[in-house]
């Protein structure tokens, strides 16, 4: 008998809709960037994740098309077990993640006083890294 391969992404998820942060009016999530991180960018709204952005969680859906721009929402995964694409530096297991450049996540920063006075920019638990292109994350 083989290995069985372990399949825990989407396990506990928890789901929430969210408005699409626009630029000049476009909207700035697009049908490609369905499975990346994003990050909260104003109320109830979320945008691709930038270098050091607090993760919110990893983009799954989003309504209507492109053509329909200003009138679709986001369903971003906020809880549960995900996989994301990485930035550099790659975290290794144990360690929280933010958000990398273009909707990756990397290594959170060491804690002390870099912190924002709203708390440590850090999330998850990385539960796998594949290499440099992805890791396994609990979003907790």
């Amino acid at each position: 008998m083989g290995v069985r391969d372990l399949a825990l992404e989407g396990l506990g998820a928890v789901f929430a809709t969210f408005l699409i942060k626009q630029t000049a009016g476009v909207d700035d999530l697009k049908d490609i960037d369905v499975g990346k991180a994003v990050a909260i960018t104003a109320n109830n709204t979320v945008g691709p994740a930038t270098d050091g952005a607090v993760l919110l969680g990893k983009l799954v859906d989003l309504s209507l098309t492109d053509a329909d721009g200003g009138k679709r929402v986001a369903t971003v995964q906020i809880g549960g077990i995900v996989n994301l694409n990485l930035a550099t530096p790659a975290p290794v297991v144990g360690n929280r993640v933010v958000g990398g450049a273009g909707g990756t996540v990397k290594q959170a920063p060491a804690l002390g006083a870099s912190d924002p006075a709203g708390g440590n920019v850090a999330r998850g638990t990385v539960i796998a890294v594949n290499g440099t292109t992805d890791c396994t994350l609990i979003l907790n």
